[in-house]
Formats: structure tokens, sequence, C-alpha cells
């Protein structure tokens, strides 16, 4: 299995540091909102990367922070008149909802940084005693240049770096380029007692301690979006490998952004989608494969024509579904046959070119490809001739592909076939309103699903291709 490593720019072999299990730490969501599509995309993808490593038979353990202290949580606890635990609270609730509804696996433990001060005070404190890090009025900042290899994530020398970063200006620090981990109490903040008196810790030290405590000095990978190579896991990585000299992650994976419509999403450009707002019109399938269709290092553009095109395309593996759900009532024969038999090995290469494919760098949109090649072999192969065991055989192996996805685990029986029902009751209408085009159009696109219309005298009547 190769991965590729943000920190050496290439695909590597990935080799665990403990054979058959994998430390996974993913950096979570800021928890004083909905969380928005393009969060849900990386919460989507190290769901089905971690997914795929269990179906590889690895044991995960999965660590995703909520990070429950920060200024846009303060500013928003005191628009909404509430404190920051219970805004935090909250919002902890609305992921999960948000998060079971997308079909995303709980995390092995989900740590809250408030629950970690007693350990970010004494990991502040080992960096000042090892001259990594300095207190100037109540607040303690990392010393950059002192940390020879900051910038190595993001291959910039640390010149090159304050040219081309956002750096906040403040005469406090000795460099621009040093960090804040702990953040002195200002008036009408909660803050906790430290060595410096009152205040809270920095966004970059949380992970950094939540990490070393769940999962060790060393980890496999580390998990987020692209955008918080820097500055969030540089900073993590000098602040880590400082306490301990170690290696902090053995692997670096970053998802790419998603843009709304060929542009950012930004909300002052009104294009900017919560997962809830998406999850009310479209299914966690549909949602998830338009996720899963790209390569998730490239880019994805949404629109809600892409949703509806990804929900037409999954329709038709449904139908299969659906279709092999109908056979295992129908069918006569029990037991596969010996020509049925030969013919599983077929069917078995489908299976082994979805895991080429996985294995390269989780290339779910060349699995998802390799999926669709297999329906279409079951839909030309298997049918009401074959044997219940070829028949459950097909249904399985769809699904047993689907699964490291996250998708393709429902059953549409029944619920496809009212759905062509009411289809054909919406073009008998056209047609005896003479709308040839509407008539016309719900014919192809059922036939674009593999479904067949037959006009006959007793009237129409439907089948599978």
């Amino acid at each position: 299995m190769k991965i590729f490593n943000t920190m050496t720019r290439q695909k590597e072999e990935f080799i665990p540091l403990s054979e058959g299990e994998v430390k996974m730490y993913v950096c979570g969501p800021t928890v004083y909102n909905f969380f928005h599509i393009g969060n849900a995309r990386t919460f989507v993808v190290f769901d089905s990367v971690r997914r795929y490593f269990e179906y590889r038979g690895y044991k995960v353990n999965f660590i995703q922070n909520f990070t429950d202290i920060d200024d846009k949580m303060i500013k928003r606890a005191n628009e909404e008149n509430t404190t920051v635990k219970e805004l935090g609270d909250r919002f902890i609730e609305e992921y999960y909802k948000d998060a079971d509804a997308l079909n995303i696996e709980r995390a092995t433990v989900n740590p809250r940084a408030t629950h970690y001060i007693n350990q970010i005070v004494e990991f502040v404190k080992e960096l000042i005693d090892l001259g990594y890090a300095y207190e100037t009025n109540g607040d303690v900042y990392f010393n950059t240049k002192k940390f020879q290899g900051y910038g190595k994530l993001s291959k910039q020398n640390i010149e090159e770096l304050q040219l081309g970063a956002r750096i906040d200006v403040d005469e406090r620090k000795k460099d621009p380029m040093d960090f804040a981990i702990w953040k002195s109490q200002k008036p009408g903040e909660p803050a906790w007692e430290s060595p410096w008196g009152m205040g809270r810790p920095g966004w970059h030290i949380e992970c950094s301690c939540m990490a070393r405590d769940l999962l060790g000095e060393t980890i496999d990978i580390h998990a987020g979006g692209s955008d918080l190579a820097f500055p969030h896991h540089e900073n993590e990585i000098a602040q880590s490998e400082a306490r301990t000299g170690k290696t902090f992650a053995n692997y670096w994976m970053h998802s790419a952004f998603v843009n709304v419509n060929n542009q950012k999403m930004s909300k002052s450009l009104n294009n900017f989608f919560t997962a809830r707002e998406i999850l009310e019109k479209y299914d966690a399938d549909v949602i998830r494969m338009f996720m899963l269709s790209g390569h998730y290092r490239t880019q994805i553009n949404f629109s809600l024509e892409l949703l509806d095109s990804t929900k037409a395309a999954l329709d038709r593996i449904y139908n299969s579904i659906a279709n092999l759900e109908n056979l295992l009532d129908e069918v006569k024969v029990e037991n596969i046959t010996e020509s049925e038999k030969e013919y599983t090995k077929t069917l078995t290469s489908y299976r082994q070119k979805y895991i080429e494919k996985m294995d390269d760098d989780f290339n779910t949109a060349d699995a998802i490809s390799v999926i669709f090649d297999l329906v279409r072999e079951i839909n030309t192969n298997v049918g009401s001739n074959s044997s219940k065991e070829l028949v459950k055989y097909s249904l399985d192996l769809i699904r047993e592909l689907g699964n490291p996805l996250g998708i393709l685990q429902n059953s549409k029986k029944g619920s496809i076939e009212e759905e062509i029902e009411k289809l054909i009751e919406q073009r008998q209408q056209a047609r005896k309103n003479k709308d040839w085009a509407l008539s016309d159009k719900i014919r192809d696109d059922l036939k674009a699903q593999g479904i067949i219309l037959e006009d006959t005298p007793q009237g129409v009547r439907w089948k599978r291709i």
C-alpha cells in the first residue's frame, strides 16, 4: 500500500510502527457552528481511509479532536450570550448528528482541548525548560528559529515564510514567525491557572498534546485539510519534535479544497453550504460518492447539478442491487453450478482491481469506476437463470467494495420499484398532455438507469436490461 506523503512530496510504501495497527490523528472541527461541505469532504475522505485500512485487516486507532476553546468560539458565545462550554457542548452534538447522517464512523476517541489543560500546561513548561519557548507578560511563544527543521513540511525556509504567510504582528514576539502556545487571559475570556497566570492554550499546542497522550510520541499518519499544512501542522511538528527529539508523524496526508460553482466557497459570495443543508436534499450515499469521485488530493467542484448527476449514477448501481435482491426471492436453483463457480473467478478479479486502485494512495475515483464495471458485468451475466448462490455472491461483492467508501449498504428493494412506477405515471400524464419532450426524457432517463419501458394494450410494463 502506498501513501503520498506531504512531507516528502512522493508516494511511499506504508510501513506501520506496529504490525497490523495504524495510529492515525485527523484534525477535527472548531465547534462553534455546523460544519460545511469543505469540512465534510475532509471528514469523508479520512473516514474512507480508515475504513479501507480496516478492510485490509488493520486495527485502526483513529483520533479526531474537537477544538472547544478558540477566538471564534469566544466571539460566538458572547454574541449568543452563552458560555464557551455550552456552545461547545451544543455543536459537538450537532457535529455527531451530521457526521452520523453522513455514515462517518465514530472516532476511537474525540478528545476536547479543554479536557487537556493540565497536560498542555506541562507540555508548555517542558518547551520553556528546553529553551524552545519563552514567556512574555503571561503569553508563551514558541521560538521557531530555535527549531532547525521549521518549514520542512511546507518546504520553505523561515525567511520565505515570513514574506508569504499571514502572521500576526506582535511586538511581544522575539520574531514575527514565533507562535503562541499559551495566551494570557483577556477581560471576559474563559481561562485556567498556569505558572504564567490565568490563560488558555494556543490552537496548535492542543493537537500535539492530545496526539502524544492518545497515540504516543511518534504516530503513523497525521491528516487534515490542505489549509492546515501551514501553519497548523508545521507548528505541530516543531513543538512536538522539539519536546521529544523524535519524528512526530511518519506520513502526512492532506485533502484538497472544495470549490462551489467553480469559485472558492465564501460566505461573502453566498455560496456557502453546510453539510446539514445538503443532507436535507440528498442521501448520504450521494454526498459520499460525490466527495470520493475525485482523488482526495485534487480539488473538486461542488454544484447541485453535479450532485444530481452523481445521484443518477448511484441509482444505476442501486437498480442492480434491487434487481439482485429480487432475484434472491425469485430464482429456483439454490446451489452454484460448476460453470458458475468458474465465472466467480471473473467477478473476483474486480476485487483485485479495486484493491490495486485503493492501495495506490487511496484512489477512490478509480475504485468507484471498478464498481461500475463490476455492476455492468453482473447486469449482463447474472439473471433469472442463475443460482441463488451466485446471485448472493454478486450482491455481497458489490456491497463489500462499497463498504470502505461508506456507500451501497442500503436495501433499495421496493423503494426503487415505487420510484419507477411514479415516473411511469408522470410519463403517462405527460403523454395525455401531449408533452412529448417530458415523456421522452422520462423514458430516456429510465433507460440510462437500465430500465426499459414497453407500451402494451394492458398498459405500460417495465423490465431491467
